[in-house]
């Protein structure tokens, strides 16, 4: 037998236990096991947001807080546009508002913008706002405002 052949060569090691795979500065394999993940930081989505402050400034308006949508952009810093467009989400079925409103941003992953919704107020019948709301689920695995059956519509704002 040849010298070489007998001796095992100095790198191997056995180790004995469970071992950990991590991934800093290339493949390491540690017998410690790695911190655990941090819970997902959950808040209310931004068109949630948004739809709750346009239903405060339709309701300052409403009591004759401010007298019109004009001085509400200027305190806001807002554009008379951009006002026009937050106030239009008071325009959508009770039960999408409400769908809405309970929309979560995961780990600042929003799961619907205020744009989408725009096609949908512009739609005067509940309706036909509900068949053409989008249809995806919530991270609950409910699904959306799509599902629920209209009982009601809404008349054009004279």
């Amino acid at each position: 037998m040849n010298s070489q052949e007998t001796e095992a060569p100095q790198f191997r090691r056995v180790i004995a236990g469970t071992l950990f795979r991590s991934k800093r500065r290339g493949v390491r394999f540690d017998t410690e096991a790695p911190p655990p993940k941090p819970e997902p930081v959950r808040r209310p989505a931004r068109v949630a947001q948004m739809l709750a402050l346009a239903h405060k400034i339709q309701e300052a308006i409403d009591r004759g807080a401010v007298p019109d949508r004009a001085t509400v952009a200027r305190r806001l810093g807002f554009t008379r546009a951009r006002v026009t467009q937050l106030l239009d989400l008071v325009l959508l079925a009770p039960d999408i508002q409400e769908a809405l409103l309970q929309l979560e941003a995961v780990d600042g992953e929003e799961p619907m913008s205020e744009r989408a919704l725009r096609p949908l107020v512009r739609t005067a019948n509940w309706t036909e706002q509900r068949l053409g709301a989008p249809s995806n689920e919530t991270s609950e695995g409910r699904p959306h405002w799509s599902s629920v059956p209209c009982t009601e519509s809404r008349s054009k704002p004279v």
